[in-house]
């Protein structure tokens, strides 16, 4: 983790912590109380535990740390809250979370504001530069909460028979209409620096900056579509051991996969399940494929002819496109909460920010020199270098000042519920 501290940063980050603070409540405003108790899936936690988590890592790393003569709010909360720091305390399983009716969400809510308060008086006085890079890295935390928040609750309304929408407005589908072919955008290629650089924070997953060779090669100018991973189906790619990594078939065979995940076939046709209700396939047919796992992301590039870009391409021509402006594209803060139709692209990439994460064909491993935070927190990320694969970009539900070219994100290779999706390099 590295950030850069200053007197406009100590007044910046304290808005910042307030406003996120914030936003995770407003997310939280469309469900019930039984909503936020659902967890329907091993990966998933409840709304309601996302609230307390993200209290606790604030009272857990910060106040226990910086707070002198703090009180924990409940001497239970340090343990119950916990997700998977093990040298910190131990926790409960992960798939018993919805069990916890105790606390009550009234008492969690309690629980955020007691936190809140005393963070505030810690930002009043002149914090010291850890405590200021503490609260940022407590800060990217919740945002990652807020975008794991609305992929459970997704789920969970996808498993409820009614299908409920967490947001029901409809202003946001896509418009039908001609949607050109993927085009190819070339990259020279040659030795490149990759990794986080400059001030401001990072993981320290994205650390240490250095170099890699990368061939020459092609990137596709947009994300694959529904409509074409609709041919993929057609082709019957689900029953084609050939397209498929023999762990990928499988997860085909057991999880019984025909399409993506929250896809619906019925006499009418395919519907897609959003957080905006079940829409028909035509209203989302030139939108984004999303919902795939990295299995389902390199079958569909085998069958395509084409194959899946590593980080490091991807990386590298992030920055290229950074060069013609700042990052924007359909995150979180555009309030659609679904991926979006691309824009016509002249010469150069688009998505390459929102709508969907990017699987790559990279495993999850460290950088060369790569060193975990001290402490309990080198449980961050560095643990979970084993059996995952990266992801680029952001998706539709992910903060806009959360992402940045270098950021890692990572599931294992059988990964559906994220909103994951595709772009396809040229072999």
């Amino acid at each position: 983790m590295r950030t850069a501290t200053s007197p406009k940063m100590h007044l910046d980050l304290a808005e910042r912590f307030r406003a996120v603070r914030q936003r995770t409540l407003d997310l939280c405003k469309p469900l019930t109380p039984e909503d936020m108790m659902v967890q329907s899936c091993p990966e998933a936690s409840p709304a309601k535990w996302h609230l307390a988590h993200t209290a606790w890592f604030f009272e857990s790393f910060i106040l226990n740390a910086f707070g002198p003569g703090y009180k924990l709010y409940n001497p239970d909360f340090p343990w119950i809250f916990n997700s998977y720091y093990r040298s910190f305390a131990e926790f409960p399983e992960k798939r018993l979370r919805s069990s916890f009716s105790r606390p009550g969400l009234d008492q969690v809510l309690q629980y955020r504001s007691y936190v809140d308060d005393h963070i505030e008086r810690l930002l009043e006085k002149n914090p010291e530069t850890e405590l200021l890079t503490r609260i940022e890295l407590g800060v990217n935390h919740e945002e990652q909460h807020q975008e794991l928040l609305l992929t459970d609750i997704l789920h969970a309304f996808y498993t409820n028979p009614l299908r409920p929408s967490y947001c029901a407005d409809s202003s946001a589908r896509d418009e039908q209409g001609s949607f050109g072919e993927i085009r190819f955008v070339e990259f020279a290629g040659g030795l490149m620096d990759t990794g986080f650089r400059g001030m401001g924070f990072c993981y320290d997953n994205e650390l240490p900056r250095h170099r890699v060779w990368l061939e020459p090669y092609r990137l596709a100018d947009r994300l694959v579509t529904n409509g074409e991973f609709a041919k993929f189906i057609a082709d019957d790619g689900y029953n084609r051991p050939e397209l498929w990594l023999s762990a990928g078939w499988d997860a085909v065979q057991q999880g019984l996969w025909r399409a993506p995940l929250y896809w619906r076939q019925d006499d009418s046709g395919w519907k897609l399940f959003t957080l905006r209700g079940e829409l028909s396939f035509e209203n989302l047919r030139n939108a984004p494929v999303s919902h795939v796992s990295y299995f389902e992301a390199d079958a569909f590039a085998r069958w395509a002819g084409k194959r899946l870009p590593t980080e490091f391409e991807w990386e590298a021509a992030a920055e290229t496109e950074l060069s013609r402006q700042a990052i924007e594209g359909n995150l979180l803060d555009s309030g659609r909460l679904t991926p979006a139709q691309a824009e016509k692209a002249e010469e150069h990439l688009v998505q390459m920010w929102g709508d969907c994460w990017e699987w790559t064909a990279s495993a999850y491993l460290g950088y060369p020199g790569f060193e975990p935070m001290a402490g309990s927190l080198g449980e961050y990320n560095g643990k979970f270098m084993s059996g995952q694969m990266v992801l680029r970009g952001g998706s539709c539900v992910t903060p806009l000042a959360h992402i940045r070219s270098s950021y890692r994100n990572f599931f294992q290779p059988e990964t559906r519920w994220q909103f994951s999706g595709i772009r396809l390099a040229g072999k």
